[in-house]
């Protein structure tokens, strides 16, 4: 086991990861508290042979010095498998951290739903389910910015690493024997754009109540969305103890121009007095001053309706028969919003609703089918009996 590798011995690990083809990374990171989470750790693990399972090493992100380009070169090599476990907070910090690319990313956490397992299961149960092995992890809560690290935390880290790879190999088998690895690839690829770089348009398209403001008031919330990113980052705290979103919209409707307004407004709190209220003052004048701000146009869903209900559940009924036949994790085919948003433009005639379930490898396993399912132009049915009963699609029955 290594911590805190050098810029060699990473070049060294970079050129066993090129040769392999793959790479095993998993990170600890602490987010309570700031801005931004913070990177702490960087595992990496690589196969090493056929005696040594893998060549583990851990990298020290908060080395000021440190020379991560060569670990970024891998990263961004579509040649090279890039294996993680719940990624998605994994790679946004390694791209923000690197400022690179990742590519060609296999997560096992989402390749186990198509092998009819958890869409959500955690890295130790499939290590029991899987390879039957189990891990002792002990130090997660611990403080990862602290330095230095107790051989429990270490030896912790390196556990998040030692069996990847292996794991990975059984899963890819696995999915390869049933005709399910490509789907599970397709699935894995919007990870390699994960981000947590924070856009303040989006940001103020999330607001509660947001849609309710006139469009003065909508420039002001934009305005002060901007200043409280830029003063949470300014101060490294989190976004909500500058200035929570209910009151940001409420300043926003209400437009107060002193600090008598300000008081008047709940959760401000220490807001309302001092140099803040004087900060949050000019942010509301220049807001104010900005160009109207009117809200989009823009075509909204049909809303459901109570008598949707049914429908849903029927939808419902046929993903998970079409779930379990083919081995898969229900969740991976749809949310019940997906659902809603189906049954409701069915009804109301509207183009096909834009959700994954009527897209890719989903479409084709049983999007299309539930179509045909709300137009009236198939049943479902059980067939067999006992334990052999089943759902299946049959053509619609003629009513007399």
């Amino acid at each position: 086991m290594n911590a805190g590798i050098d810029a060699t011995g990473l070049r060294a690990l970079a050129d066993g990861a090129r040769a392999a083809g793959r790479l095993a990374l998993d990170t600890e990171f602490m987010g309570e508290g700031r801005y931004r989470t913070l990177l702490c750790l960087v595992q990496l693990a690589i196969p090493d042979g056929p005696q040594v399972a893998e060549r583990i090493a851990i990298v020290d992100p908060l080395e000021n010095d440190l020379d991560g380009s060569a670990l970024a070169e891998v990263l961004a090599d579509p040649a090279i498998e890039i294996v993680v476990h719940a990624g998605r907070q994994d790679i946004a910090l390694m791209r923000r951290r690197l400022q690179c690319e990742i590519t060609n990313v296999f997560d096992t956490q989402v390749a186990a739903g198509f092998a009819g397992l958890g869409a959500q299961s955690s890295y130790d149960s499939l290590l029991t389910e899987i390879l039957g092995l189990k891990v002792a992890k002990t130090a997660s809560f611990t403080r990862w910015d602290a330095r230095p690290l107790s051989p429990e935390q270490l030896a912790y880290a390196r556990e998040d690493v030692v069996h990847l790879l292996e794991l990975a190999s059984e899963l890819e088998r696995r999915l390869q024997s049933l005709g399910r690895l490509e789907w599970a690839r397709e699935e894995c690829q919007p990870l390699a754009l994960s981000s947590d770089e924070r856009d303040p348009a989006a940001i103020f398209a999330r607001l509660p109540r947001a849609h309710g403001l006139n469009a003065s008031a909508r420039a002001i919330a934009r305005e002060l969305v901007e200043w409280r990113e830029q003063t949470a980052e300014r101060q490294n705290r989190p976004v909500q103890g500058v200035l929570g979103d209910a009151t940001l919209v409420e300043i926003a409707r209400r437009k107060p121009s002193s600090r008598g307004d300000l008081e008047r407004i709940r959760g401000l709190g220490a807001n309302a007095q001092g140099r803040r209220a004087e900060d949050l003052l000019q942010a509301i004048s220049r807001g104010a001053r900005r160009p109207a701000d009117p809200a989009p146009q823009t075509p909204r869903p049909p809303a459901p309706r109570p008598d949707d209900a049914p429908l849903v559940a029927l939808a419902e009924s046929l993903l998970r028969a079409r779930a379990r036949e083919a081995g898969l994790a229900y969740e991976l085919l749809a949310a019940r919003a997906d659902l809603q948003a189906i049954v409701a433009t069915a009804r109301t005639g509207d183009e096909e609703a834009d959700v994954r379930t009527l897209r890719g490898w989903r479409r084709e396993l049983v999007g299309a089918e539930l179509l045909e399912l709300l137009e009236g132009h198939v049943s479902l049915a059980v067939s067999g009996s006992g334990q052999s009963r089943r759902v299946h699609v049959a053509p619609r029955s003629r009513v007399p």
